[in-house]
């Protein structure tokens, strides 16, 4: 009996337990990311505007903001998903998905899909991150199907 309660306590401790809420982490200090897209390397920047943790899928992030590339603002909405946690003796490294839908208002508007990385040190002392590090690698697709460009943007 003993065995069976210490078993249903640490099971409950499992499926209870909530991922802590990073959704601050992703705003990047309201800075906007900075990379390109395209085989031509085209600068671009993206910027998170709001970032909220999803209450049921704790491991989902709602986010929406903008893509500037070239002279084409666009606003977007989309979803972030953690997929893996790597907890490493000096770094530790968080591994994602993301789709991001811009509005369709241009044939210069589409989808941005593709994965994430972020790194960083836990300090045990202070109990703070340091150097925090963000890349997204993907692509984006026209929604009319006709421009489909690599893409690559960081903190």
């Amino acid at each position: 009996m003993k065995k069976f309660t210490l078993l249903l306590l640490l099971f409950s401790a499992f499926a209870f337990s909530q991922m802590p809420n990073i959704s601050s982490v992703w705003m990047n200090n309201s800075q906007p990311y900075l990379g390109n897209i395209s085989g031509d390397k085209m600068p671009m920047k993206v910027k998170f505007n709001v970032s909220e943790q999803d209450k049921k899928q704790d491991q989902e992030y709602f986010i929406s903001g903008y893509s500037l590339v070239d002279k084409n603002y666009t606003k977007f909405e989309g979803k972030m998903k953690i997929t893996k946690y790597k907890d490493g003796k000096k770094r530790n490294t968080v591994f994602g998905d993301y789709e991001l839908a811009e509005q369709n208002t241009s044939k210069h508007a589409g989808i941005f899909k593709g994965k994430f990385i972020y790194t960083f040190i836990w300090n045990k002392k202070n109990q703070q991150i340091e150097r925090p590090f963000i890349e997204f690698i993907g692509n984006w697709k026209s929604y009319d199907g006709t421009l489909d460009y690599r893409t690559n943007w960081k903190n």
